[in-house]
């Protein structure tokens, strides 16, 4: 029997650590981390988890403002609200649920975002911090994987991972974040994507296989080696008139096909979602603790 990767048990001791390290931020310092979350329109999934985020800020005792502004709000008051927050002494992380409306240019609201408060790691300064191997924020979802891969202590030196996807919030991140030469790096990376056809001659070369292309059941046991790892990031919704709900969950991975093939695998949902707002709440208590050394 395959390891499950158990995102929520892994996700609870990072949070479990951080609020101890909070309090003690607090009691040392009088510093309380403090995280600002934008949520434009009524999407109901974006409404979901700004509450989500919200949550996890209340039970670390973080100070949060939630800023929830209508469809067609005009960019340009987008724009001034991320700037007061940029210079507000209590934010130390700023968030802007994504996605945002049509007549908004996302780029222009990433670059907007002080790279210190950048706490979703999209700024391109941050992003080039992460290839060049300098301290700053992680993308929060990749992070994530990093942190199951270390807890179950599943090595990445001299491994050969495969990643399946190029998306700038998981493939390319946690692409640049595995080849780095550090403790959770050291690993030979290949990605793969849409123009590679069949892709199953990379990926049944993978030690470890993180997937996130998108598309529902999409990896199958005939992509997966014999011991494989398989981290899987899709989290999709499809057609099922037995439950209740008339649909299921699933991801990008044929779970329970390809499970028995493998050493270890996330499962879906349960696995690398829970991580994503752990590892929020990390950057935010590293933002506000000074421990990545931006300059003010």
């Amino acid at each position: 029997m395959p390891i499950i990767i158990d995102g929520k048990l892994v996700a609870s001791e990072v949070l479990k650590d951080l609020k101890e390290k909070t309090r003690q931020l607090k009691e040392k310092k009088n510093i309380v981390p403090g995280l600002a979350l934008m949520l434009v329109g009524n999407n109901p999934a974006s409404k979901v988890y700004v509450n989500s985020k919200r949550k996890a800020c209340e039970d670390l005792g973080y100070f949060s403002v939630v800023e929830h502004m209508p469809e067609d709000t005009p960019e340009k008051k987008i724009l001034e609200l991320i700037e007061k927050w940029n210079s507000d002494e209590r934010i130390h992380g700023i968030l802007v649920q994504l996605p945002l409306p049509r007549h908004t240019n996302e780029l222009k609201v990433t670059l907007k975002i002080k790279p210190s408060k950048d706490v979703d790691g999209f700024h391109p300064e941050n992003f080039g911090r992460l290839v060049i191997g300098l301290p700053g924020f992680r993308p929060c979802t990749p992070a994530g994987i990093l942190e199951l891969l270390k807890f179950y202590k599943i090595q990445t030196y001299g491994k050969h991972v495969v990643v399946v996807g190029r998306s700038n919030i998981v493939g390319k991140p946690i692409a640049n974040m595995l080849f780095q030469k550090a403790p959770e790096g050291n690993a030979i990376v290949t990605i793969c994507h849409t123009a590679g056809g069949d892709i199953r001659k990379f990926t049944l070369l993978a030690d470890i296989l993180i997937v996130a292309a998108g598309r529902p059941q999409f990896i199958t046991p005939d992509h997966v080696k014999e011991g494989a790892v398989v981290i899987d990031v899709g989290i999709n919704r499809i057609d099922d008139p037995a439950s209740p709900k008339g649909y299921k969950l699933v991801g990008d991975v044929d779970f329970d096909n390809v499970a028995p093939k493998t050493h270890a695998i996330t499962p879906v949902p349960g696995g690398v979602g829970p991580m994503t707002i752990a590892m929020l709440m990390k950057n935010t208590f590293l933002s506000a603790s000074g421990e990545l050394g931006y300059e003010a």
